[in-house]
């Protein structure tokens, strides 16, 4: 471990300094062993992993990375605001990411493949690596024109750190534990799942060229994205729970959006991709 550096087995490094944020969050959630409880710190923290955790679904992935639906650009801004709050960079930076993912999943391309590189590195490694810290522009180019999402893409540290004073400002030391780290440090090791474990344990629908698989209890705490076989059979879809039994929790607030007129024109996998038929699936840009 070289100073301020720790260089893994890959040739990787993490940088000790640009990680410090993340360990510290995980570490300030220790503090609710001294702090008083009082339920409303638990029911502000599930409030709010849920809300941060339907704009990254919904937004970072569904909309951003996969144009699975259509916004008005003010809904746009509202949906990369939120998701922002989760604390997992910008929103150039994600959905580029996860667009790549998906071009060279489990090839020695893919950036957070557990069955190549470990499930260490595939849950969290790739993130706090100095290799994956610019925003691969050229695969965001669609939502790379809108200067206020490069603003927040620049500046992604803004809304966390804007979530987080607020929630000192409520309720003082036990609402900022609460509300913002043991809620952020959940939302994060949730929604990491899907990269780590729904590659690892569950069960495949669809014979995909990837490692994918539907995990029923990672969908109910990801609010649907558990059924990744499903997703990487085909990706352009807004539900990704393709039958009645799975439950996609994201896709039913879309579904309500919708009625509203907040969003529309939500995509659904046609028929023989349901029954299976192999169809090759290009990334969802257009």
């Amino acid at each position: 471990m070289a100073l301020g550096w720790i260089t893994l087995r890959s040739g990787d490094r993490i940088s000790l300094v640009r990680s410090l944020p993340f360990f510290v969050v995980h570490l300030a959630c220790l503090a609710a062993f001294f702090l008083k409880f009082h339920w409303s710190y638990l029911i502000v923290c599930l409030a709010v992993y849920y809300v941060r955790m339907f704009f990254v679904t919904a937004g970072y992935h569904r909309y951003f990375s996969h144009r699975s639906f259509k916004t008005s650009r003010a809904f746009q801004f509202v949906m990369a605001l939120v998701a922002t709050m989760s604390t997992q960079k910008g929103v150039l930076w994600w959905a580029a990411n996860h667009r790549h993912h998906h071009r060279y999943s489990d090839t020695d391309d893919d950036l957070h493949s557990p069955t190549l590189r470990g499930f260490l590195w595939s849950h969290v490694g790739w993130i706090l690596s100095d290799r994956y810290t610019e925003t691969r522009v050229e695969l965001i180019g669609d939502f790379q024109k809108y200067p206020e999402l490069r603003w927040l893409n620049k500046y992604h540290v803004v809304p966390p750190v804007v979530l987080g004073v607020c929630m000192f400002l409520a309720g003082g030391w036990g609402l900022l534990v609460w509300g913002y780290c043991i809620s952020t440090v959940i939302l994060w090791h949730s929604s990491f799942t899907i990269n780590s474990l729904s590659h690892i344990f569950g069960r495949r629908r669809y014979p995909t060229t990837d490692t994918s698989k539907n995990n029923a209890l990672l969908a109910l705490i990801t609010m649907g994205e558990g059924w990744h076989n499903n997703h990487h059979h085909y990706m352009a879809s807004a539900r990704q729970g393709f039958f009645w039994w799975e439950i996609d929790v994201t896709y039913y607030v879309l579904k309500m959006l919708s009625w509203c007129g907040v969003v529309w024109d939500l995509r659904q996998p046609p028929r023989h991709i349901l029954l299976g038929a192999q169809v090759a699936q290009p990334l969802a840009t257009d």
